[in-house]
């Protein structure tokens, strides 16, 4: 299966946010440089949770096409009162919601990245916009080959048109494109559509404390513990 799947897969498709960068660490220690006084976990974990809500509203076609950005500043907006923060003035909460721009990669993935980009074509396939990964790319150290973004397609995972796109992009079949992603939620939508699919285990993504379950599930081609093992699997560079 391997073997087979370093052959026909071209291009390495990653989610992102949790994927390849902890955004609740960074936006914990970001808290406490800005509001000390906040719970910074309970402020990252509201956050993020007005995120698939937000993005609802746009795929019903309540509000229209939304860059990620603007989403996350609607959500920010609702936070303030209830997490204290109305001594910041507008810039400084301008600054604040562009910490998604400034995530912390996990350990692995520069590296990790750095040994699949010598055999495979790599790119995000991410619902945040296209200044967004870039910038946090810059920042990060990110090696892509290129940034493809849901703000291409205009439309958010799981729509079939972020999946399907990629493969459109580079002339590919689905299947020569393997999504990774930490969300088995995320990663049923692209086996739908085709795409081969690889778990990757991030267990503290939504706690610095707490362990989330990253146990196997059926249906994923692969199943790894980081960006290491995934380049030691498909091309044995570990």
């Amino acid at each position: 299966m391997t073997s087979s799947l370093s052959q026909s897969v071209k291009v390495l498709a990653f989610d992102v946010f949790g994927t390849v960068v902890d955004w609740h660490g960074s936006i914990v220690d970001e808290m406490r440089h800005v509001a000390p006084g906040v719970d910074g976990h309970a402020f990252a974990t509201a956050w993020r949770a007005g995120y698939k809500p937000a993005m609802a509203k746009v795929m019903s076609g309540e509000q229209g096409w939304t860059l990620i950005d603007d989403l996350h500043w609607q959500i920010l907006q609702t936070l303030v009162q209830p997490f204290g923060l109305s001594h910041l003035d507008e810039a400084q909460l301008r600054h604040l919601n562009k910490v998604w721009h400034r995530l912390q990669a996990w350990p692995d993935s520069v590296g990790g990245l750095m040994k699949l980009k010598r055999h495979f074509i790599i790119t995000p396939l991410s619902n945040g916009n296209l200044g967004l990964l870039t910038h946090m790319a810059k920042r990060a150290g990110l090696p892509w080959d290129c940034v493809l973004s849901a703000e291409v397609f205009k439309a958010y995972k799981p729509d079939p048109a972020t999946y399907l796109g990629v493969a459109k992009v580079f002339d590919l079949q689905p299947h020569e494109v393997m999504l990774v992603a930490a969300h088995h939620d995320d990663l049923e939508g692209a086996r739908r559509c085709g795409l081969r699919t690889a778990y990757v285990e991030r267990p503290w993504e939504f706690s610095r404390t707490e362990a989330k379950d990253v146990s196997p599930q059926p249906g994923n081609d692969l199943h790894v513990r980081d960006f290491f093992e995934l380049a030691q699997v498909l091309v044995g560079e570990g």
